[in-house]
Protein backbone atom coordinates (compact mmCIF):
# COMPACT_ATOMS: atom_id res chain seq x y z
CA UNK A 1 0.00 0.00 0.00
CA UNK A 2 1.61 3.27 -1.06
CA UNK A 3 -0.81 5.73 -3.13
CA UNK A 4 -3.93 4.97 -0.98
CA UNK A 5 -1.61 6.36 2.53
CA UNK A 6 -0.32 9.26 0.54
CA UNK A 7 -3.51 10.26 -0.89
CA UNK A 8 -5.87 9.91 2.12
CA UNK A 9 -3.85 11.49 4.07
CA UNK A 10 -2.65 14.17 1.73
CA UNK A 11 -6.27 15.14 1.19
CA UNK A 12 -7.50 14.52 4.75
CA UNK A 13 -5.23 17.74 6.58
CA UNK A 14 -5.56 19.42 3.15
CA UNK A 15 -9.55 19.62 4.09
CA UNK A 16 -9.28 19.99 7.77
CA UNK A 17 -6.40 23.01 7.61
CA UNK A 18 -6.29 23.96 4.12
CA UNK A 19 -2.94 25.42 5.08
CA UNK A 20 -0.96 26.19 2.04
CA UNK A 21 2.18 26.81 4.15
CA UNK A 22 1.81 23.25 5.50
CA UNK A 23 4.37 20.47 4.80
CA UNK A 24 2.57 17.80 3.19
CA UNK A 25 5.30 15.73 1.88
CA UNK A 26 5.96 14.79 5.45
CA UNK A 27 2.58 13.95 5.79
CA UNK A 28 3.13 11.84 2.90
CA UNK A 29 6.02 10.05 4.36
CA UNK A 30 4.93 10.01 8.16
CA UNK A 31 1.67 8.02 6.39
CA UNK A 32 4.05 5.53 5.32
CA UNK A 33 6.36 5.30 8.00
CA UNK A 34 4.63 2.98 10.14
CA UNK A 35 4.24 0.18 7.63
CA UNK A 36 7.86 0.58 6.01
CA UNK A 37 9.41 0.63 9.98
CA UNK A 38 6.85 -2.32 11.09
CA UNK A 39 8.10 -4.08 7.97
CA UNK A 40 11.44 -3.91 8.66
CA UNK A 41 11.32 -5.04 12.32
CA UNK A 42 8.91 -7.99 10.85
CA UNK A 43 11.88 -8.59 7.92
CA UNK A 44 14.33 -8.70 10.64
CA UNK A 45 12.61 -11.29 12.81
CA UNK A 46 12.43 -8.44 15.22
CA UNK A 47 9.36 -7.11 17.50
CA UNK A 48 6.59 -5.49 15.54
CA UNK A 49 4.12 -3.51 15.79
CA UNK A 50 4.89 -0.32 17.96
CA UNK A 51 4.49 2.26 14.67
CA UNK A 52 0.66 0.99 14.50
CA UNK A 53 0.17 1.84 18.02
CA UNK A 54 -1.36 5.04 18.75
CA UNK A 55 1.11 5.18 21.77
CA UNK A 56 3.41 5.89 19.53
CA UNK A 57 2.10 8.81 17.58
CA UNK A 58 1.03 10.43 20.80
CA UNK A 59 4.72 10.43 21.74
CA UNK A 60 6.18 11.19 18.49
CA UNK A 61 3.83 13.96 19.20
CA UNK A 62 4.61 15.31 22.40
CA UNK A 63 8.54 15.32 21.50
CA UNK A 64 8.21 17.45 19.00
CA UNK A 65 5.76 19.68 21.00
CA UNK A 66 8.43 19.28 23.62
CA UNK A 67 11.73 19.94 21.23
CA UNK A 68 10.18 22.67 19.63
CA UNK A 69 8.73 25.07 22.50
CA UNK A 70 9.54 28.44 21.60
CA UNK A 71 10.14 27.90 17.76
CA UNK A 72 6.89 28.16 16.21
CA UNK A 73 8.48 27.53 12.30
CA UNK A 74 10.07 24.00 13.53
CA UNK A 75 6.74 22.98 15.20
CA UNK A 76 4.96 24.18 12.17
CA UNK A 77 6.79 21.76 10.05
CA UNK A 78 7.28 18.88 12.53
CA UNK A 79 4.07 18.15 13.37
CA UNK A 80 3.32 16.87 9.62
CA UNK A 81 4.67 14.05 11.22
CA UNK A 82 2.88 12.80 13.99
CA UNK A 83 -0.10 13.90 11.91
CA UNK A 84 0.70 11.44 9.01
CA UNK A 85 1.51 8.82 11.89
CA UNK A 86 -2.15 9.59 12.73
CA UNK A 87 -3.54 9.54 9.50
CA UNK A 88 -2.23 5.73 8.71
CA UNK A 89 -3.91 4.65 12.37
CA UNK A 90 -7.01 5.85 10.77
CA UNK A 91 -6.96 4.32 6.44
CA UNK A 92 -5.06 1.54 7.62
CA UNK A 93 -7.61 0.30 10.16
CA UNK A 94 -5.28 -0.20 13.10
CA UNK A 95 -8.02 0.10 15.57
CA UNK A 96 -9.40 -2.94 15.17
CA UNK A 97 -6.13 -4.86 16.35
CA UNK A 98 -6.78 -3.72 20.08
CA UNK A 99 -3.46 -4.99 21.87
CA UNK A 100 -1.36 -3.48 19.03
CA UNK A 101 -3.00 -0.20 18.78
CA UNK A 102 -3.43 0.59 23.09
CA UNK A 103 0.48 -1.24 23.28
CA UNK A 104 2.25 -0.96 25.69
CA UNK A 105 -0.91 -0.09 27.75
CA UNK A 106 -2.24 -3.50 26.93
CA UNK A 107 0.67 -5.35 27.75
CA UNK A 108 4.74 -4.90 27.25
CA UNK A 109 4.92 -7.58 24.57
CA UNK A 110 3.59 -7.41 20.72
CA UNK A 111 1.88 -9.78 19.48
CA UNK A 112 3.28 -11.65 16.22
CA UNK A 113 0.37 -11.12 13.95
CA UNK A 114 1.25 -9.45 9.91
CA UNK A 115 0.52 -5.89 9.24
CA UNK A 116 -2.83 -4.93 8.60
CA UNK A 117 -2.05 -3.86 5.22
CA UNK A 118 -0.54 -7.38 4.61
CA UNK A 119 -3.72 -9.10 6.07
CA UNK A 120 -6.27 -7.64 3.78
CA UNK A 121 -4.52 -8.93 1.08
CA UNK A 122 -6.18 -8.47 -2.74
CA UNK A 123 -8.70 -6.36 -0.91
CA UNK A 124 -5.64 -3.94 -1.42
CA UNK A 125 -6.31 -3.35 -4.71
CA UNK A 126 -9.61 -0.91 -4.83
CA UNK A 127 -7.70 0.36 -2.32
CA UNK A 128 -4.80 1.27 -3.81
CA UNK A 129 -6.67 2.07 -7.00
CA UNK A 130 -8.70 4.54 -5.17
CA UNK A 131 -5.09 5.87 -3.70
CA UNK A 132 -3.85 6.42 -7.71
CA UNK A 133 -6.93 8.45 -8.59
CA UNK A 134 -6.92 10.19 -5.90
CA UNK A 135 -3.10 11.78 -6.58
CA UNK A 136 -4.11 12.68 -9.94
CA UNK A 137 -6.63 14.03 -8.80
CA UNK A 138 -4.53 16.15 -6.22
CA UNK A 139 -1.72 16.75 -9.12
CA UNK A 140 -4.69 18.58 -11.48
CA UNK A 141 -6.64 19.97 -8.19
CA UNK A 142 -3.25 22.05 -7.05
CA UNK A 143 -2.42 22.58 -10.47
CA UNK A 144 1.53 20.69 -10.30
CA UNK A 145 1.70 20.48 -14.11
CA UNK A 146 2.66 23.76 -13.67
CA UNK A 147 6.64 24.05 -13.34
CA UNK A 148 6.94 26.71 -10.42
CA UNK A 149 4.26 25.38 -8.50
CA UNK A 150 5.80 21.39 -8.28
CA UNK A 151 8.80 23.25 -7.29
CA UNK A 152 7.50 24.75 -4.43
CA UNK A 153 6.18 21.69 -3.55
CA UNK A 154 9.13 19.63 -4.00
CA UNK A 155 10.69 22.34 -2.09
CA UNK A 156 8.64 22.92 0.63
CA UNK A 157 5.81 20.72 0.58
CA UNK A 158 3.49 23.40 0.18
CA UNK A 159 0.31 22.58 -1.72
CA UNK A 160 -1.70 25.20 -2.92
CA UNK A 161 -5.11 26.00 -5.18
CA UNK A 162 -4.87 28.20 -8.25
CA UNK A 163 -6.42 31.84 -7.82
Amino acid sequence: MFFWFIATSIWSVWFVFRDPKFDYRLVAIAALMPDLLDGLFQAFGMAHGAMHSVVTSITVLFVIMIATAGRRPSRQRLLALPIGMFMHLIFDGAFSATKTFWWPLTGARLRDESLPSIERGILNLPLELFGIVSCIIAWRYFALSDKTRRTKFLKTGALQRPE
